[in-house]
């Protein structure tokens, strides 16, 4: 397993992230805070889909009345305040409950604004994330640098970090986000050595569905791979119960965390005799319930699917007219095709009840 870094425990409402505290996911609503039930709709499914921490914007006096009736409601999630700009927002936010302030250093104003919210924090006992991102750095920094660049992304996150302390407060995460993957990568890597906070991780603006969720797993899987970030949000332009799946797959695949079942099938070949896609479809759509940790082989090929598949808790090999049942690479009946994936999805039900 990875040698993840050592950060300090960092608590946001009943969640801790950091030291060897599992890698949480997070998301944001997309909805108007203002907009009170759409918004507490989009928390409860992404609640229901697997994210563990959400933030929502609080950008204008309107949203922050909003905000003060969604987390009354809400009692089952950590609720992040998401600000920009007003640090009134961020003090009315606190106020109503937040259970962590997300504040970006190149727009929240000056030094006593930031103490304001600071001593607010400080009285609640909620953490503030320093969230620097390429869209927002500070315009010294990016003239000293030649341009936005992964050395001014740290020199801004540590400048803000460095901020906090002299205002006695340690209760820190940190984030630095572009959507760069080498940059971002290169940023984490001069920062992380010089401060001990949890990282929450994320690649910004990374995209639509497909394309994101390519080029956010491709730079999260860099930084986790080297022992870097304690929670992290997939950002895609889409509904943000797709960044919870994807970041499900994403820590699953790592074998960093599990969440139940984990379907492995193979690409196909001119050996194929059945359509493989089909079955491995519907399966994964008649198993989604099962919260049971079960790796599940659909595999194509009679010859050689139960052996490249032996590590499969269970699994099937798929061949003309029908397939192998297969338990840990032993096979186990031989199924017609008709039957293959209700044999299947049974015999999984089946393991779970056992369990």
């Amino acid at each position: 397993m990875y040698n993840r870094r050592n950060a300090k425990i960092v608590k946001i409402g009943g969640i801790a992230i950091g030291g060897d505290h599992p890698i949480t996911i997070q998301s944001m609503t997309n909805t108007k805070t203002a907009d009170v039930a759409a918004t507490l709709a989009q928390i409860k499914a992404l609640y229901e889909a697997g994210c563990e921490i959400v933030r929502v914007t609080v950008n204008n006096p309107k949203a922050a009345e909003g905000f003060a009736q969604i987390r009354r409601k809400v009692d089952f999630m950590p609720i992040v305040a998401d600000i920009h700009f007003d640090h009134q927002m961020a003090l009315a936010a606190i106020n109503a409950g937040a259970d962590k302030i997300r504040i970006n250093p190149g727009n929240i104003g000056s030094r006593e604004k930031v103490a304001a919210v600071v001593a607010a924090c400080k009285a609640r006992g909620i953490p503030i994330r320093v969230g620097v991102n390429s869209g927002s750095l500070e315009q010294d920094l990016v003239d000293a640098h030649g341009g936005v660049s992964a050395e001014g992304l740290a020199a801004s996150a540590l400048r803000n970090v460095r901020l906090l302390e002299e205002l006695d407060f340690d209760n820190i995460v940190v984030s630095m986000k572009a959507s760069n993957i080498p940059m971002t990568l290169a940023a984490h890597e001069i920062l992380s050595p010089q401060i001990p906070y949890p990282l929450h991780i994320g690649i910004t603006e990374a995209g639509t569905l497909y394309s994101g969720t390519i080029k956010s797993t491709a730079g999260l899987a860099a930084l986790l791979t080297r022992g870097m970030g304690d929670t992290l949000r997939i950002s895609l332009t889409t509904d943000p119960v797709e960044e919870i799946k994807a970041a499900k797959e994403l820590l699953q695949s790592l074998k960093i965390r599990r969440f139940g079942t984990e379907i492995i099938s193979c690409p196909t070949c001119g050996r194929t005799e059945v359509n493989l896609e089909q079955i491995a479809n519907e399966v994964q759509a008649r198993i989604a319930h099962v919260k049971t940790l079960l790796t599940i082989a659909i595999m194509g090929c009679v010859v050689n699917g139960p052996g490249e598949a032996k590590e499969a808790d269970i699994g099937i090999a798929c061949g003309k007219g029908g397939g192998l049942l297969f338990k840990k690479g032993e096979i186990v009946a031989r199924i017609p095709e008709d039957k293959l994936v209700d044999v299947l999805v049974a015999e999984i039900e089946g393991m779970c009840d056992e369990q």
